[in-house]
């Protein structure tokens, strides 16, 4: 067997630096994904109820019996959840509302659980969830028809609202959010 002198280790020219121009050209997509990412969250919310608009005040049915309007909870901040038994975000995402919302309940803050579960069978979809997965969030569940859902312009699941105390659009957020994130939307709302 013979080996050829000096070509054991080397690269061809050119070949030298590869790896930096490959780690640039990873950085560059990853920047335009990020660019791209928040370009659609502000699109979306864009398609939202904008800040300081008053939605109509709808009569929703509680899970546990009676109606709930938005228009009776003047006076405190509203955090206004849309969701789904067969959402998977917003199923993860709740126990975080649910713990915020008994944490700051002191301090004015309403939580609303409107399930987007909808036909004849929602009210036993919606207790058997409770019943198994979450039931600390019975008190806060109500239910969304289409016409609230349009009101909000729900399209998407989960999506959060906050009110303010005069029953106006202060926050509005399509898709899951961390504790963290919430938290920080929390106080930001019962500050105003």
């Amino acid at each position: 067997m013979t080996q050829q002198a000096g070509t054991e280790g080397t690269k061809p020219p050119g070949a030298r630096g590869d790896g930096a121009k490959t780690a640039l050209a990873v950085v560059a997509v990853l920047g335009l994904a990020a660019l791209a990412f928040m370009g659609v969250r502000e699109a979306q919310r864009a398609r939202l109820v904008p800040d300081g608009a008053s939605p109509p005040s709808f009569q929703m049915t509680k899970h546990a019996g009676g109606e709930l309007a938005l228009s009776d909870l003047k006076g405190r901040v509203v955090m206004l959840d849309f969701w789904a038994t067969w959402c998977p975000p917003c199923r993860e995402e709740m126990p975080s509302l649910v713990k915020l919302a008994k944490e700051y309940e002191s301090q004015g803050l309403v939580f609303v659980a409107a399930s987007r579960d909808d036909g004849p069978t929602a009210p036993q979809e919606v207790d058997y969830f409770l019943q198994r997965f979450q039931p600390e969030l019975r008190p806060y569940v109500v239910y969304a028809d289409d016409n609230v859902a349009r009101a909000f312009q729900v399209n998407a699941l989960p999506t959060l609202y906050f009110l303010d105390r005069d029953g106006k659009v202060m926050d509005a957020q399509r898709g899951m959010l961390s504790e963290d994130g919430l938290r920080r939307r929390i106080e930001r709302a019962l500050k105003r």
